[in-house]
């Protein structure tokens, strides 16, 4: 159905995607999407003549610059008892991109995508996944401008980029964000997904528990609500089985619905022999020693 991406080097518009990954600041992004919020109940519009400022088509903006191969995060074991939390980011960190453009010309649009800060939780997705119309049957009509998103996300070069407006152009970079995260939440239900998200698992890459009794058990994503743009993703927590706000802002941010609310119970059914035991200890509130009693709680 599409070509091969023999030109994903260049992006879609003969540009490097380390000239096209520039950072917008946070006002930027939330103009963004509340335009793309006024256009996901209106038909698609045919596309102006006119060209944009840069009469190309940029890489989608999000909250961060885009990470190198190195900067993954090397954690402990599951079985290990002392562990050392992962130090974030300051909110003092420079804006700079993490890595200079040498090394993005091999980059697809989705390594990018899921390289960047705060999309940690994000899996990379197959592009036969992607590529076969089943798999996304029913987003064409929650996704506007879906064409062209979805060809930004498969790094295929269209000969209608040069029409769309500038408007347009940062319409379809955040609806190819919004068309990726849907996407993302059909794909880790199945077996290679799965997979994928054990790998993850296993780097403790999703957090862990804040609870003490936890002892630093490796969480799951999951979101509140299957309906886009409803809640944001929180960690799941197998051992005491609640839920809780990721350490990081930046993660924070992400739609709940592109990870949906099965899959850290399925992911557990799948892998039963990673789900641990309940915690066999519990806070118990002392005043000078004594327990109080549950009355006068």
């Amino acid at each position: 159905m599409y070509k091969d991406r023999s030109t994903a080097t260049e992006g879609r518009t003969g540009a490097s995607k380390s000239e096209l990954g520039t950072l917008r600041d946070p006002s930027d992004r939330k103009r963004i999407n509340d335009a793309l919020d006024k256009h996901l109940h209106l038909e698609k519009s045919p596309p102006s003549t006119s060209k944009g400022a840069n009469g190309r088509l940029s890489i989608p903006s999000t909250s961060a610059g885009r990470r190198g191969p190195g900067d993954s995060r090397n954690a402990s074991g599951l079985d290990k008892a002392n562990y050392t939390e992962d130090v974030e980011d300051s909110d003092t960190d420079s804006e700079e991109s993490d890595v200079s453009g040498s090394d993005g010309d091999d980059t697809s649009w989705i390594s990018w995508f899921c390289n960047l800060r705060g999309n940690e939780f994000f899996c990379e997705v197959d592009d036969e996944y992607i590529q076969d119309d089943f798999n996304l049957c029913g987003l064409s009509s929650q996704v506007p401008y879906y064409d062209y998103a979805l060809d930004l996300i498969l790094d295929v070069e269209s000969s209608n980029d040069d029409i769309l407006t500038e408007e347009q152009n940062e319409l379809v970079e955040s609806a190819a964000e919004m068309l990726y995260g849907l996407i993302h939440v059909r794909y880790i239900l199945t077996s290679k997904g799965m997979n994928a998200m054990l790998e993850k698992y296993k780097n403790t890459d999703f957090g862990r528990c804040p609870r003490v009794y936890c002892s630093g058990q490796p969480c799951l994503p999951v979101g509140q609500s299957d309906i886009p743009r409803t809640s944001t993703v929180k960690i799941y927590c197998p051992k005491c089985e609640d839920v809780y706000y990721p350490r990081s802002k930046y993660q924070g941010n992400t739609d709940g619905a592109y990870f949906g609310t099965t899959f850290p119970h399925l992911f557990l059914m799948t892998y039963a022999h990673i789900k641990p035991s309940r915690p066999m200890q519990s806070y118990v509130p002392k005043i000078f020693g004594f327990k109080i009693h549950k009355s006068a709680r």
